[in-house]
């Protein structure tokens, strides 16, 4: 397997101008700064909130109406999310049960809402409707290109029983997993406003900073995103080492956050959490919160070391992670990303709490940092995560794996001979099969960057990487941004790449089509061409006497090559394979009798979709 560079990244960059549309050639993106005041009554699992937009208008078009999440709304009988799990021939068993959905027998005091009261534009009420999970309001005044307005409302929620994400009392008895939980408003770019209903994917949020109070019952721990501003008056685990704790009167506690430069803001709170601390030397602060149960605390201990670990990992061979805190908090109903934390079931073995963390935290930078429209792009979100994860693991792990992609690799391949693979392009709410969804996304996406890495070097992928953190971080980075990125660090042209692995379903097939002797002293190997996707190739040959060669044959309209992948190893450049050619000749300077074994991609690094035709062993094999 080839190794990958690691470098450290010097120092962040500010914005990039960005060529989005031919209107607007600069990128840009909207601000909303949230103020919320937030009481639960931990009881009836219902709660009232206040809550102040500073809403930025930094796009070039004047705003005339804005659309917010209701996501708890998604929780209902009859709801898009319940339908979707009804019609589905593959539903998430998580939110079925006997075959049916666990949302359809709901009752008024199990479901989840969000209710808004009212709505404010600087002073002025408007009027909104709801359908679903979004609302719709007419301004009473447009937002002008660069103006700033201030929205207010005053909102009530129920939070349902734990069914997907969030949710009251999950299966391993957290009480509260709060995410999505506030009237969240809706991102516009430079493609115009993203108000999709909450069917079953991921989210899209606005950048801004975070002020966030809850007031609940003073027995439960709270952990989540942002740094708490009374940890004297709070305690719970977050008061300085060595000190005493402020007493407050009455049955409750008021928690205060700031989160600043996030698009999403997560907490859950427990009557029985264990509050652990680790400060990182040369890094964030790590929280963990989990269940007081003697069978989870060796788990969650060892945890802890292995957190740090990640965290150096990824601040190394992505960017350094921007926030003070991080926090790995039990609740939820597996895995799930947010604003400088992450939900996680922590009734696991100690191998599978790993990864899972390793997984979540990953999205810290590859959806929070760089914060793709997961809806759209769920294979740049989930896909990279899983990349750079796998790589990670191999490092947290005892017995590292000799290809850390083999399982990605599989799934392709899986998806493929399905005939359920669509391209991945397709909105995350429209797969026809939710496997197929999971397999693009996580599988097919990590395959995008791994083969990226045997197209332009395994080097140039990682500096890539690194680039891309450096240009984007803190935006909404598309398909084409990484793309570009890779174009800037290799010198190669890659847009038929972007195109063929995202944008269609066309695979890779590459064969050994003959191996003939030429004459006494040469050979003659003929290559096929029988997939529809393009590929470079790096044909491997072995002699009868154990000496190497390998023969680099570049893609024409890559318009360049890589580097030697394998320094140790002769390599002759051969002349470029266009794509309408079906088949490619070359000759090798040795007799047919001299050649022992001759393979196409000796890495298994491209995701060629019949391997069985890729290699030839002599007959005297």
């Amino acid at each position: 397997m080839i190794l990958f560079a690691k470098r450290v990244l010097a120092l962040f960059a500010l914005a990039l101008s960005i060529a989005a549309t031919a209107q607007n050639t600069h990128y840009w993106q909207q601000k909303a700064n949230y103020t919320m005041d937030v009481t639960m009554d931990v009881n009836t699992f219902q709660y009232q909130g206040t809550q102040q937009i500073s809403y930025t208008n930094n796009s070039p078009d004047a705003l005339n109406q804005v659309f917010y999440h209701l996501y708890f709304n998604a929780f209902q009988p009859g709801s898009e999310m319940d339908a979707r799990l009804s019609s589905i021939e593959d539903p998430d068993g998580r939110m079925m049960e006997d075959k049916k959905s666990r949302i359809s027998p709901l009752s008024p005091d199990e479901i989840g809402f969000l209710d808004v009261k009212n709505l404010v534009q600087n002073g002025k009420p408007l009027n909104f409707t709801v359908d679903g999970t979004v609302l719709q309001a007419i301004l009473a005044k447009p937002i002008a290109p660069g103006e700033t307005v201030v929205f207010s409302l005053e909102f009530n929620g129920q939070v349902p029983l734990q069914i997907r994400r969030s949710g009251r009392n999950s299966s391993e008895g957290v009480a509260l997993s709060m995410s999505q939980w506030y009237p969240k408003m809706a991102e516009y770019d430079f493609e115009g406003w993203h108000a999709d209903p909450y069917i079953a994917r991921e989210f899209h949020g606005v950048w801004g900073d975070y002020d966030v109070t809850i007031t609940l019952d003073k027995n439960y721990t709270i952990g989540g995103t942002g740094y708490l501003q009374n940890p004297q008056e709070i305690g719970h685990g977050y008061e300085a080492p060595g000190t005493k704790v402020k007493k407050q009167k009455g049955k409750t506690l008021s928690w205060h956050f700031k989160a600043p430069m996030v698009h999403d803001f997560m907490w859950a709170a427990d009557a029985e959490y264990t509050h652990d601390v680790l400060e990182m030397e040369n890094g964030p602060t790590l929280h963990f919160l989990y269940k007081n149960k003697p069978e989870l605390v060796e788990n969650w201990k060892a945890l802890q070391p292995k957190t740090a670990q990640a965290m150096a990992f990824f601040s190394k061979n992505v960017g350094p992670y921007p926030y003070e805190q991080y926090s790995v908090i039990q609740g939820g109903d597996g895995g799930m990303e947010y604003a400088m934390s992450t939900l996680i079931t922590g009734e696991r073995k100690l191998n599978s709490l790993i990864g899972v963390m390793a997984h979540e935290m990953a999205h810290s930078w590859f959806q929070h940092i760089l914060a793709s429209n997961e809806a759209k792009h769920s294979w740049m979100d989930e896909g990279f995560t899983s990349f750079i994860s796998s790589l990670c693991m191999q490092e947290l792990s005892e017995k590292p794996s000799e290809n850390p992609f083999a399982g990605s690799y599989r799934g392709y391949q899986y998806l493929v001979k399905s005939g359920k693979e669509q391209p991945q392009t397709t909105h995350s709410d429209r797969y026809a099969y939710n496997s197929a969804y999971s397999i693009a996304a996580y599988s097919k996406g990590s395959v995008f960057l791994s083969q990226l890495g045997y197209i332009i070097g395994q080097d140039k992928l990682m500096e890539t990487l690194k680039k891309y953190y450096t240009d984007f971080k803190f935006k909404h980075p598309t398909p084409n941004d990484i793309k570009r990125t890779a174009e800037k660090v290799s010198g190669l042209q890659l847009d038929w790449y972007l195109m063929d692995w995202t944008q269609t379903t066309n695979t890779i097939d590459y064969a050994i089509q003959k191996v003939s002797a030429a004459d006494l002293e040469n050979t003659t190997v003929v290559l096929e061409r029988k997939g529809l996707m393009p590929m470079p190739l790096d044909v491997l040959v072995i002699y009868q006497d154990g000496s190497q060669e390998t023969f680099y044959i570049p893609l024409r309209m890559m318009r360049g090559g890589k580097e030697n992948p394998y320094p140790e190893i002769q390599r002759t450049v051969l002349p470029n394979w266009a794509w309408a050619y079906p088949a490619y000749e070359f000759n090798i300077s040795k007799p047919y009798q001299g050649i022992k074994a001759i393979q196409i991609d000796p890495s298994g690094l491209m995701a060629d979709v019949d391997l069985e035709n890729n290699s030839l062993q002599s007959a005297e094999e």
